[in-house]
Order: C-alpha cells, then sequence, then structure tokens
C-alpha cells in the first residue's frame, strides 16, 4: 500500500473524526488539525488505540484567525517532509443562534471566513510542500447547499441568516476549487470538492436544530475515495455528490463570478497580512 501523509483540518469531531479513524486503521500518517488543545489530544490518543501503528502528529489553531492558518501552515512546511493529501473538513455551520451575526479575528463574516478564506489560505500557504510530494489530492468538503455569492453584500450585513451565511461560503469554496483546479492543472496536484452526505451526525446539523439523517461514516466514505482512490488520480477541478461526478450551483461555472470572488479574496488576505489584524 502506498501510505500517504494526510492533513485533515477540524479533526476532533464530526467528519473529521471519522476521516482520521479511516486513515489511520488504512496505515496512513495523520496529521490532525483543531481548534481546542484537549479535543485534539483526546482524539489523537483515540486513533492511537483504534491503530496502534498509526502515525500521528498533532497541529493547532482557530481557522477564525487567518494569522493562526498561516502560522499552522508555516509550522507544517518546516515539520513535514511532505505531504500526499490536505482535507479541508472544518466548518462553522449555521450556528445554534442564526440570526447573530459573527465575526472571524480579522473581522470577516465568520462563516465566510472560515469555510472560504481560511481553506484557500492553508492551500495556498502548503502549495510548495503540495507540489514537492506530488502527487498530491486537496479534497475540499462543501455541501449540497449552496446560495448565490452577492457581490454587492458578500458579508451578509443585511439579512443575515446563519444557514444563508453557510450556503454562501460552501459555493464559494467550490468556486475557488474550480480556479484552484485550473490553476495547478499540470503539477500533479489535483483539487476536487465534494457534499459528503445529506445532514450527517454531527455537532454542528444539531447545533442549528436539524435532525440528523445519516451517520458520519456515510460521509466518509466518498470523501476517502476522493482522497485515495488511485481511478481518480487524474480527476480534478471536480463537484461530487457524494459518489457522482455533480453540477453544482450555476455560479460555480461563470467565469466572470470566480474571477471576482478570488479577486476579493486575494485583496482581503493580502489586506490581513499587511495589517496583520
Amino acid at each position: 500500500m502506498n501510505r500517504r501523509t494526510v492533513l485533515i483540518t477540524g479533526a476532533t469531531q464530526g467528519l473529521g473524526r471519522g476521516l482520521a479513524l479511516d486513515l489511520a486503521e488504512r496505515g496512513h500518517t495523520l496529521l490532525l488539525h483543531g481548534r481546542d488543545r484537549g479535543r485534539l489530544e483526546a482524539v489523537a490518543a483515540e486513533v492511537a488505540r483504534r491503530a496502534p501503528g498509526a502515525t500521528v502528529r498533532t497541529y493547532l489553531a482557530d481557522l477564525a484567525d487567518l494569522d493562526q492558518v498561516h502560522a499552522m501552515a508555516a509550522r507544517v512546511r518546516a515539520a513535514e517532509p511532505r505531504l500526499d493529501g490536505l482535507v479541508n473538513n472544518a466548518v462553522a455551520g449555521g450556528g445554534s443562534e442564526p440570526l447573530r451575526r459573527e465575526f472571524s479575528r480579522q473581522g470577516h463574516e465568520l462563516r465566510f471566513a472560515v469555510n472560504h478564506l481560511a481553506p484557500y489560505a492553508l492551500v495556498r500557504d502548503l502549495l510548495p510542500l503540495l507540489t514537492a510530494s506530488a502527487p498530491a489530492r486537496v479534497v475540499n468538503v462543501a455541501s449540497i447547499g449552496q446560495e448565490t455569492v452577492d457581490f454587492d453584500d458578500v458579508m451578509l450585513e443585511h439579512g443575515y441568516e446563519g444557514l444563508r451565511a453557510y450556503c454562501r461560503s460552501k459555493l464559494a469554496m467550490i468556486m475557488a476549487t474550480f480556479e484552484l483546479a485550473a490553476e495547478l492543472d499540470g503539477t500533479g496536484v489535483t483539487v476536487n470538492t465534494l457534499h459528503p452526505a445529506h445532514l450527517m451526525d454531527t455537532e454542528g446539523v444539531r447545533a442549528y436544530g436539524l435532525t440528523p439523517v445519516v451517520a458520519v461514516d456515510e460521509g466518509v466514505r466518498p470523501t476517502v475515495r476522493l482522497l485515495l482512490d488511485p481511478d481518480l488520480a487524474s480527476v480534478t477541478g471536480r463537484y461530487f455528490d457524494r459518489f457522482t461526478d455533480a453540477r453544482a450551483h450555476d455560479q460555480a461555472y461563470d467565469p466572470e463570478a470566480r474571477a471576482r470572488l478570488m479577486r476579493l479574496t486575494d485583496e482581503l488576505l493580502a489586506r490581513d497580512a499587511v495589517t496583520g489584524s
């Protein structure tokens, strides 16, 4: 078996934890990210118990703070000899108080920051390691819940609602996936995105007040497939609904909208880097 080194964000619960356990049992090296040290150590210990021979290293960062995202990426680049896979799984869901508008440390709407800006910044920062390790794969965990990004109100200052913000941020993630895949074509680094399963039994689903429909394992299988399946080695720039190569929201295929989103994304990241906010 080709043993791979895989970084999973949001690995302390839900889908991220499920992915960690599955990949560890397959013999891969796991780099587990979390924002709570206690929960991160607990899931690392659980992985070690379930797969005694597994190699596990942990990385602490709050993805609602882009400074911490960049710092974590720097630590990964310094410590890891290779990176064969990155699963951007960490998520800010609809929230338990969906009418309360929340913000990242840099002042961006929280869901846009955690679900789009942070994973994009992480990929950017880790590209030297990913390309040096090629073939490598990036898997962005999106959602079937997608809503048009309104460029006149990207941060949802008007008519805010947590699930709407979540759906917009997930579409932004998909649009960025397509742009990155086109940019990286020929480098050996593929970038794909998926809706892993419908209403998995996760803390985020329950916090918003929804009733889970399926177990987390239902989302683990299609996500691991995108990461490991040899038949998908050259597939890039695609959106999958579980195992099916599917069509995302129409805006994801609008070149002008994608270019506009990426200009805004790059501007926000560059501004935050300059201000250090």
